[in-house]
């Protein structure tokens, strides 16, 4: 009988610990969901704010439409990602960043552009967008890198197995583009 009451105890232990583990999984999961969330306000707001950029660089810069064109390309492919795919929403992020420094430094030629108080603002509204996007890259990073762990840690593996509960990707920027992992300089 004692060795009955051993094993109804043992149950009851892995019982309330995959609970719990379980438990533990959905608000990890929930977290990074709520963090993805956040990025992808920051880039909505970064997409707006994208065409009156510009709007107010083409009026000063009428032929330099081909830089003018490529920020709007990429920006359009950048939104054209679907959110569920981490490495392709990233690397289209980075070629965005790409193509706005290429406006930035586009604008440095035209003096009475710097002057213009829509671009200043614009200026001011990106840069801060830009280190709200990094913000929110970093919590959602945080987030992917506890629900990874807890993933792979023994035994809570077991239960996430058994829930699939899977592994996420973090949104980083891609090795092979250095200039990439400058940040955006606003700055004249």
């Amino acid at each position: 009988m004692g060795g009955l009451w051993i094993v109804v105890l043992i149950l009851v232990v892995f019982g309330v610990y995959a609970v719990i583990t379980y438990n533990g999984f959905v608000v990890l999961k929930n977290r990074v969901n709520e963090a993805w969330s956040d990025i992808e306000v920051q880039l909505k707001r970064r997409y707006d704010m994208i065409p009156n950029l510009v709007e107010t660089v083409k009026g000063y810069a009428q032929h330099e439409s081909q830089t003018l064109e490529r920020v709007i390309q990429a920006r359009n492919m950048a939104m054209g990602v679907k959110n569920e795919n981490v490495k392709e929403m990233a690397a289209n992020e980075n070629v965005l960043s790409g193509a706005l420094k290429s406006l930035f430094a586009l604008s440095e030629n035209y003096p009475q552009l710097q002057a213009n108080a829509n671009f200043l603002e614009l200026q001011r509204e990106l840069r801060d967008t830009e280190d709200k996007l990094q913000a929110a890259r970093r919590f959602y990073n945080g987030n992917v890198m506890a629900l990874n762990t807890k993933t792979e840690l023994f035994p809570s593996n077991i239960v996430a197995a058994l829930f699939h509960f899977g592994k996420r990707d973090f949104f980083e920027l891609a090795d092979d583009e250095a200039a990439a992992k400058q940040p955006v300089q606003v700055k004249f």
